[in-house]
């Protein structure tokens, strides 16, 4: 089978979607299937997955200094302490999407995430995906494992993050290498 990749603007083959703008080229390039550990690196990449459900990546990874700034850092201490002026606030923030559901979603799991600590990384980085090579042509939006962790996140008490959000997490946070088999970016080697 053959790739799919395609040349950027310096020449490298990429991943097709990542050539649709700055940000997609710099997201690719720099964060993309690069293994993320840490529990507010996770809950930060399950709260962007989520809050993209429904819209274009373009528009979180423009709004993601915004989350940021709105979501505390994405600290799930901090934001495990957020109450009804806070949602009042975010529904009011142009820098977010604001939609009431994904900003009660976003708190309520923050308190499941603060509530869980360390165990919360273990859940997700249990459900990585080993020895599978990078694909050649193929475009998943769900996989065994990613309705196993939506299942497992759900069982937790997360909410807002079914097969198709717990996919796109795994893809963002390293658990599974979904770079095309051209694609310059190299294979992560400590998943």
């Amino acid at each position: 089978m053959r790739s799919r990749a395609s040349a950027g603007p310096d020449g490298k083959l990429r991943c097709p979607w990542a050539l649709g703008s700055p940000e997609y080229l710099d997201y690719h390039d720099t964060e993309w299937g690069q293994p993320v550990r840490s529990v507010t690196g996770l809950y930060e990449r399950m709260t962007l997955e989520a809050f993209q459900s429904g819209l274009a990546w373009i528009t979180i990874l423009r709004k993601r200094e915004g989350f940021r700034a709105a979501f505390a850092g994405f600290d799930p201490e901090r934001v495990a302490a957020f109450d009804e002026t806070d949602v009042a606030r975010l529904l009011a923030d142009p820098g977010i999407v604001r939609n009431r559901a994904k900003i009660e979603a976003a708190v309520a799991n923050a308190r499941v995430v603060a509530d869980l600590g360390p165990a919360y990384a273990e859940l997700i980085w249990s459900f990585r995906v080993v020895d599978r090579p990078r694909p050649t042509d193929e475009h998943r939006a769900t996989s065994p494992e990613s309705v196993a962790l939506a299942k497992a996140l759900k069982a937790a008490g997360i909410r807002f993050v079914g097969p198709t959000t717990a996919y796109a997490l795994m893809q963002a946070c390293g658990l599974v290498d979904d770079h095309l088999a051209d694609c310059f970016v190299p294979p992560v080697t400590d998943r």
